[in-house]
């Protein structure tokens, strides 16, 4: 027994009507979407790349109102470029002028004769400098005193701001800043018996104790000179500061001595 299939009946256009219409009719088959090939694991290709890196182009947008013109990518680094030149060299932007800091450690070089002017300006870049020395040459003699040092530091610094103030009472203007900036720098002193005691004995203690004692007296007239040149009230106490520094920088001479 034969099983008859309906079979839908062919319409076909009639001559007057047009291709449009005649389209419309027809099934439309959908298709699949677009898929990238797909490379091998080994192997690694780029999609698109374009002829000219960087060329000028541009295109222009129809008439209206956001009618202009789309510059590329070449016009944006030109103005990044533009850009970074006009900015400040990283050093500066983080506070540090090598130029300065050398003008104050020269000036601390000549006790006699200390030019006060360029230390108006207190920074802590070049204290933090001399620390790093002084620690680096106690390193070389055996001696591991980072956090010792930089804690005698601090407390110097905050003892010689104390004393200073008291001293000077409602005159006095000396804040903490320049007073670690003052003392960091007369560290210098110290940081030169650093090196020279490595190329002198343990054994020489007489030795030791001249270079110490005449080191500690460099570094006491340094500082005393300065802090009582840029703070106001502080030439009347000129003895008790310097008997102030003179124990600071003592206690520096005895971590370099023994």
């Amino acid at each position: 027994m034969t099983k008859d299939f309906p079979i839908p009946p062919v319409v076909f256009p009639p001559s007057g009507s047009s291709p449009a219409t005649a389209n419309v009719q027809q099934r439309r088959v959908p298709t699949a979407p677009y898929q990238p090939p797909r490379s091998s694991p080994g192997s690694f290709s780029i999609p698109f790349m374009p002829s000219e890196i960087g060329s000028s182009v541009a295109t222009s947008t129809p008439a209206g109102p956001f009618s202009g013109t789309i510059s590329s990518s070449s016009s944006f680094a030109r103005g990044v470029s533009a850009s970074f030149e006009d900015e400040e060299p990283l050093l500066d932007e983080l506070g540090i002028h090598p130029d300065q800091i050398w003008k104050k450690t020269r000036s601390i070089l000549n006790p006699f004769r200390i030019n006060q002017t360029v230390h108006k300006d207190s920074d802590l870049s070049g204290p933090i400098f001399l620390y790093l020395a002084l620690c680096l040459f106690q390193l070389l003699a055996g001696k591991i005193q980072f956090g010792v040092i930089l804690g005698w530091v601090v407390v110097s610094s905050i003892f010689l701001y104390i004393v200073f103030n008291m001293l000077a009472g409602r005159n006095g203007n000396l804040n903490l800043h320049t007073c670690t900036s003052l003392v960091g720098y007369s560290l210098l002193p110290v940081v030169i018996l650093s090196a020279v005691s490595l190329f002198v004995p343990q054994g020489a203690g007489p030795v030791r104790f001249v270079l110490g004692a005449a080191f500690v007296l460099w570094a006491t007239r340094a500082c005393s000179n300065l802090v009582v040149s840029l703070a106001d009230g502080g030439e009347e106490h000129r003895g008790l500061i310097s008997y102030a520094c003179f124990l600071i920088y003592t206690l520096f001479s005895l971590l370099v001595i023994f």
